[in-house]
């Protein structure tokens, strides 16, 4: 596997990297679309994601050719409020004319082991995504990649169920972090002063989640003062 190359980006507020996260999106769309005809993005979960989806709403887009997959998913009936699919919905999907055919959810309500085999078979002609959206929680983990956890499945390749897992639900499914390092361009949204220890281990070259996703291009990180540990170093 490659060196995880990072590029990291430091905003002072949340306003600004909500900002400057849904024009990076948005001009990752337009690049697509204009190179093959069509723009896919594998949407993240988590409440920094959820506003910047408010955001992209009212954005000029050519939304017929958006084409959405999902990072990871957790166990639970499709309506439920936890669900990573029924925020996307709520947030942007429903409001948006994206063709439904062209949105991929999870069917994790089919339990770990039948959706991941399910969703392997929806990524299976996909190819390189254009777009990865990302989160970190303040253990280091990505999607539903968790430290100390398989990040990989010989068997299942693109999508692996998850059991055990440290956070609710227990059952989960996410994509392998090679799956989801097939990627145009790789975005991680970092937020809050919780996540400064993790970040530290990410830039120490620890083994963790965040760390084995690793793109050609590499990785951006859009993260707030906040998270950034030079900022209480500065201080």
């Amino acid at each position: 596997m490659q060196a995880q190359q990072i590029h990291w980006r430091v905003f002072p507020d949340l306003h600004e990297l909500r900002q400057a996260a849904c024009n990076a999106i948005l001009a990752g769309a337009n690049t697509a679309i204009a190179a093959h005809g069509k723009f896919t993005i594998a949407l993240a979960g988590g409440s920094t994601p959820h506003d910047i989806y408010r955001l992209l709403r009212d954005a000029k887009t050519d939304w017929a050719k958006w084409h959405v997959v999902f990072g990871d998913e957790r166990c639970l009936p499709p309506e439920h409020p936890e669900r990573n699919s029924l925020m996307a919905r709520e947030s942007l999907l429903d409001h948006v004319p994206i063709p439904r055919g062209q949105i991929h959810p999870i069917p994790a309500e089919l339990g770990a082991e039948k959706a991941a085999r399910a969703y392997c078979e929806t990524l299976a002609d996909m190819g390189e995504f254009d777009l990865v959206l990302l989160g970190m929680g303040e253990d280091a983990h990505t999607a539903s990649l968790f430290p100390g956890h398989a990040w990989e499945s010989a068997e299942f390749a693109a999508a692996i169920p998850v059991h055990n897992a440290p956070k609710p639900p227990p059952e989960r499914v996410s994509l392998s972090a090679s799956r989801l390092s097939q990627a145009r361009q790789v975005m991680f949204f970092i937020t809050g002063a919780n996540k400064r220890e993790a970040v530290t281990l990410w830039q120490s070259g620890a083994d963790l989640p965040v760390a084995a996703i690793c793109p050609m291009a590499g990785v951006d990180v859009y993260m707030d003062a906040a998270a950034d540990p030079a900022t209480v170093e500065a201080n």
